[in-house]
């Protein structure tokens, strides 16, 4: 299985921030959303950086309640960790276990198609998981 079938699952939609906008904006589309991160694109549609919970309660914790007036470029992290459709949930969930991050776009050809997170990988590996469970029930009830 790959990332593929949990876009194909889920859908491509994704929620977005711009750089420029205030923390107290991106905190709003996070609960709005019920999304533990936003992706913040740059004017071109390209990837400026990501913005999770964790990287508000980190800011929180230094900062105060003025980070909710700082812009999301302020505290995003811009090294951003990218997969492709290809790429296996194994793939995945070593890089999300090895990074320690929860969520990763996906980009196919250049172009971001979507944003996959732990929850998605982990419903995925149960879902495979029960249906080999399934065909080996049935392999032995008819063998």
């Amino acid at each position: 299985m790959n990332v593929a079938m949990i876009l194909k699952e889920k859908g491509g939609d994704m929620v977005a921030a711009k750089p420029g906008d205030s923390l107290a904006a991106v905190c709003s589309l996070l609960a709005g959303h019920g999304i533990g991160a936003v992706l913040v694109l740059n004017p071109d549609g390209g990837i400026a950086g990501i913005l999770s919970e964790r990287d508000v309660v980190r800011g929180l914790a230094q900062h105060g309640g003025a980070l909710l007036e700082r812009s999301a470029e302020s505290l995003m992290t811009r090294n951003v960790m990218v997969c492709a459709p290809a790429d296996t949930i194994e793939d995945v969930m070593h890089v999300m276990t090895k990074r320690r991050i929860r969520h990763l776009p996906v980009m196919a050809e250049g172009k971001l198609v979507g944003m996959i997170s732990i929850g998605d990988v982990v419903k995925r590996r149960i879902a495979d998981t029960e249906l080999e469970a399934e065909a080996l029930r049935q392999y032995i009830a008819t063998g």
